[in-house]
């Protein structure tokens, strides 16, 4: 096992190990900031961490930064990617490399609000692409545990539930 696998098995057990004696350490709420600038220009903030995010001249933007659906199948590919190699350190599963492709069908009718056509990706598809010397059988095993416990393989799998609350700052 490589030095970088072993730091992330051990952290992994550790964290395990702390979220079974105290639930609540597993617990908390994630707030990330964005700010519409000028334009399509969106200012992300999430602490130290500061993105953009824009559309193209073709939608209106300035193309500052990726647009939101490029951040989405980021946020999807790799956290799928950052999930295996815990697993495959947890379990033992020796990588050479691992790749994500992300690929999702889109009609932007949806969007626009044309022909009742719904929003949202039409489907989305994802290809782990692995270099192992372990049998397939035991990379699948892997692969099926790490997806059993992906947060954004939930995310897009599964209906969500999604709360909007509007706050009016008159006179801002």
């Amino acid at each position: 096992m490589s030095e970088a696998s072993e730091r992330v098995r051990t952290a992994f057990e550790r964290n395990a190990r702390a979220m079974s004696l105290r639930p609540a350490v597993a617990q908390g709420t994630a707030v990330t900031r964005v700010r519409l600038g000028d334009g399509l220009a969106c200012e992300i903030e999430e602490g130290a961490w500061r993105l953009v995010a824009d559309m193209g001249p073709k939608s209106g933007g300035t193309d500052m930064g990726p647009n939101p659906g490029v951040y989405g199948r980021a946020a999807f590919g790799s956290c799928l990617a950052i999930g295996y190699a815990m697993w495959a350190a947890k379990l033992g599963v020796p990588i050479r490399s691992l790749e994500i492709e992300v690929q999702a069908d889109y009609d932007s009718r949806g969007y626009h609000g044309v022909d009742d056509v719904e929003p949202g990706y039409v489907e989305v598809r994802y290809i782990v692409i692995v270099d192992s010397d372990a049998p397939e059988p035991e990379i699948m095993h892997w692969l099926d545990t790490a997806d059993a416990h992906s947060d954004y393989l939930a995310v897009f799998r599964d209906p969500q539930r999604v709360r909007r609350e509007v706050r009016i700052a008159a006179g801002r």
